[in-house]
């Protein structure tokens, strides 16, 4: 749960988030709904969606299920098009959703390679120009990419995965410098360890409801993460923080 300064924060406003089945996804689909904005939940898990959805929806906001291939154009095009239909704005894209493919670049196949690279990178950017015009119409809006730390310093067995988040950064730059005309922010935040399952490569063991035995000095919660998210978008419109690195206080190896 978000701090109760940030309550209401971005009431009336409507958000869209990927990845929102589980992880930093669902914490932010909660925390953006108790800062009183609707929410468009995007995953390939309908039925994990529909767990937050109703979580969303005990804290008296809207939200939206669309389970959605994020490696399909078509299926991005027809989820912004059903948000547009049905909450009339879009205020905050989170492009939070991730993937990866672990290995030594000698074992990476151009299949996974284009896997993780569809995900991660071509997913944002499809999303992005689908939610820009909508967003110059309302005079503003704000974007938010997640990185990961691996964005800024790179990782052993993860090509494809730095890759394409050290091209988030560069889309993010660009994408800054085309919509502060348009009163559209773009920002990219770099989030270091955090008490997930994202560190395990099956699905089967991402899903396990596992709690891990850190202090939020050892690693973010995933709370605590979207709770800077919200903190992000709601910031005042004339201002952006274009990078940010937020990470726990004793997280090892940086700088």
């Amino acid at each position: 749960m978000i701090d109760e300064t940030m309550a209401r924060a971005l009431q009336g406003k409507t958000a869209i988030i990927t990845g929102a089945s589980s992880g930093l996804g669902r914490a932010s689909a909660l925390a953006f709904a108790h800062a009183g904005a609707d929410v468009a939940l995007l995953a390939r898990s309908k039925a994990d969606l529909q767990e937050v959805a109703a979580e969303v929806e005990r804290l008296g906001r809207r939200a939206l299920v669309l389970p959605t291939d994020l490696s399909s154009e078509t299926a991005i095009l027809n989820a912004v098009e059903q948000v547009t239909d049905i909450f009339g704005r879009t205020d905050v894209l989170l492009n939070n959703a991730g993937t990866d493919v672990p290995g030594a670049v000698t074992d990476l196949s151009a299949n996974d390679w284009d896997l993780v690279l569809n995900i991660n990178l071509r997913a944002p950017f499809l999303l992005t120009k689908a939610v820009f015009p909508v967003m110059q119409v309302q005079g503003g809006g704000t974007i938010i990419n997640v990185s990961s730390v691996a964005g800024k310093r790179g990782w052993a067995n993860a090509a494809a995965y730095c890759a394409s988040k050290f091209g988030m950064t560069g889309f993010t730059q660009a994408l800054h410098a085309e919509g502060k005309e348009h009163g559209i922010r773009a920002m990219v935040v770099y989030p270091g360890a955090m008490a997930t399952n994202w560190g395990e490569w099956t699905p089967e063991a991402r899903k396990e409801d596992k709690k891990e035995n850190h202090s939020s000095s050892d690693a973010l919660s995933p709370e605590a993460a979207a709770s800077f998210l919200v903190w992000l978008a709601s910031a005042p419109q004339g201002m952006v923080l274009t990078e940010t690195v937020v990470m726990p206080l004793k997280e090892q190896g940086w700088p």
